[in-house]
């Protein structure tokens, strides 16, 4: 390679990291800025949102359903399990006609009549 070229890559490179870092600080700032403007008037509000909530789910555990009732106890202990029969369907069959080549009606060395 030329030193030219060397030389232009090398630029386009710095260039591109130079791009890259003001990029990846630009995405910095707006994060900063965004956590900056939180005000106290949002900050209770969510709290009361989060109150409500926290409410709800207390009242919903305080009234669970009731329990439910015992399963009845089998004989011996065991519970049988259900019996599966699998029946195969019936055979599906499918029969493909080709054509026959001595079928073709051309000329036939067992008809003849000829005097060869």
């Amino acid at each position: 390679m030329k030193k030219a070229h060397i030389v232009a890559i090398a630029l386009l490179l710095g260039l591109a990291a130079m791009l890259g870092v003001l990029a990846a600080s630009r995405t910095v700032g707006v994060g900063a800025s965004s956590r900056a403007q939180v005000t106290t008037s949002s900050v209770t509000a969510r709290v009361r949102r989060l109150n409500k909530v926290e409410l709800a789910l207390r009242r919903a555990l305080r009234d669970r359903p009731p329990a439910l009732p015992r399963v009845p106890a089998s004989t011996h202990g065991v519970v049988a399990a259900p019996r599966v029969v699998y029946r195969r369907p019936a055979p599906i069959v499918v029969i493909k006609h080709s054509a026959h080549h001595d079928d073709s009606g051309g000329e036939r060395e067992a008809q003849g009549g000829g005097d060869d």
